[in-house]
C-alpha cells in the first residue's frame, strides 16, 4: 500500500517537529518546511527544505509529489513578550497572513485538497477574558470579533479565508484554536518563549530560598496543553468530517502565580514570588471543550502537573548544559 504524504509546514518549529515524529510513526512519507531546522533535535522528517514561505515560489514547490495533507503550522509568533510589546506587529500580521495567502493558493492550483490550520485562542474576544475565573472561550463567541492583539487578529482572518477556500475551492479544511501548547524541545529562553517554559527556566537557574519575577499581579489565568495531547487533537480534527473551527487545549485552568507555585514544587525549591510589571495579554482564558467532546469525541486529559513535571526535567537540563 503507498505510504501517504504530508506536508508539514512550520516543521522546524515546536509543536511542528513533535507533529512530524508522530507522522512518520504513523507510517507517513514526510516533507518538512520551515526557515530553521528543529533547535533541539534532528527533524524526523523525509525530506526537510529551508526557506521562506511568504515566497509564493516556494510554496507552489513544497506542493509538489503528490501531497495527501497539508499541517500548516507555519506563523510569525512567540510568547506575551513578543505579541503584546506592539513592536512586533507588522511582521506578525504581513508575515503569517501572507504564508496563509500562498498556502492556500499553491493548494488551489496543485491540487491538493486537505490542510489542518493551526489557529489560536488569541482570536477571541477580549471582553470575554476580562474575568479570569469566568472566561468565556467556547467556538461560537469569536463573533462579533475583538481579539487582544494583531496576532489574534491575523488568525481570525486566516480562518475565514481558509473556510472561504473551502466553499470555492474545495479545499477540505480543519481548523483548530491552541490553547497555550507546551512542553519538551520548546522554547525557553530568548525573548518568544511562552510562561510555562519561562518558568521553568526561572525556577531552575534560581537557587533554593530565592526569588523569581512574575508578570503582572499573578492572577492572570490560563489553561496549557502539554504537547502530545495537543499532536493527538490535530490527526483526530485532520481525519475527521468536521471542519471546525474547534478548541485544541485544556480546561484545566491555573492562576500564573499558582502555576509558578507548581513549578516550585515540583523543583523541591522553596521559591518567592515577585510579581513586577510586564505585557500580559487577557486576564482568564481557558480552553471550552464541549465541541470537540461532541464532534470527534475526544478530549485532552492529561493532568497539567504531569506535563509540566516533563517540561522542568527538559528545561532543568538544558539550563545545566548552558552553564558549562
Amino acid at each position: 500500500m503507498k505510504k501517504k504524504i504530508a506536508l508539514v509546514c512550520g516543521a522546524g518549529g515546536f509543536i511542528g517537529s513533535h507533529l512530524v515524529r508522530k507522522l512518520k510513526e504513523d507510517g507517513y512519507w514526510v516533507r518538512g518546511v520551515d526557515l530553521k531546522h528543529p533547535e533541539f533535535s534532528p527533524t524526523a522528517a523525509d525530506e526537510f527544505i529551508i526557506g521562506d514561505l511568504t515566497d509564493p515560489g516556494l510554496c507552489k514547490l513544497v506542493m509538489q509529489g503528490g501531497i495527501d495533507e497539508v499541517y500548516q503550522l507555519a506563523a510569525d509568533m512567540g510568547g506575551a513578550g513578543y505579541i503584546f510589546t506592539g513592536e512586533n506587529d507588522a511582521n506578525v500580521m504581513h508575515n503569517s497572513a501572507t504564508i496563509n495567502l500562498n498556502i492556500l493558493d499553491a493548494m488551489h492550483k496543485t491540487g491538493v485538497k486537505r490542510v489542518f490550520y493551526s489557529s489560536s485562542a488569541c482570536m477571541y474576544p477580549e471582553h470575554n477574558q476580562l474575568d479570569p475565573d469566568n472566561p468565556k472561550c467556547s467556538e461560537e463567541s469569536a463573533y462579533p470579533a475583538n481579539p487582544d492583539s494583531e496576532y489574534g487578529w491575523e488568525k481570525l482572518f486566516s480562518e475565514r479565508l481558509y473556510l472561504a477556500y473551502s466553499r470555492n475551492h474545495g479545499i477540505e479544511a480543519r481548523i483548530a484554536r491552541f490553547h497555550n501548547i507546551f512542553g519538551p524541545e520548546g522554547t525557553w529562553r530568548g525573548g518568544k518563549e511562552k510562561s510555562p517554559a519561562a518558568l521553568c527556566r526561572k525556577v531552575s537557574e534560581s537557587t533554593d530560598g530565592g526569588t523569581i519575577e512574575v508578570w503582572g499581579d499573578g492572577k492572570q489565568t490560563r489553561s496549557f496543553l502539554y504537547i502530545d495531547e495537543c499532536v493527538e487533537g490535530i490527526l483526530k480534527l485532520t481525519h475527521s468530517d468536521f471542519s471546525g473551527p474547534v478548541n485544541i487545549g485544556s480546561d484545566e485552568m491555573i492562576s500564573i502565580n499558582n502555576l509558578a507555585a507548581m513549578v516550585a514544587g515540583i523543583s523541591g525549591k522553596k521559591i518567592n514570588i515577585s510579581n513586577i510589571p510586564g505585557p500580559l495579554g487577557v486576564r482568564g482564558r481557558n480552553s471550552d471543550n464541549k465541541l470537540i467532546k461532541e464532534k470527534l469525541h475526544w478530549a485532552p486529559s492529561v493532568p497539567l502537573k504531569v506535563g509540566i513535571t516533563k517540561t522542568y526535567n527538559w528545561i532543568s537540563e538544558q539550563v545545566a548544559k548552558a552553564a558549562k
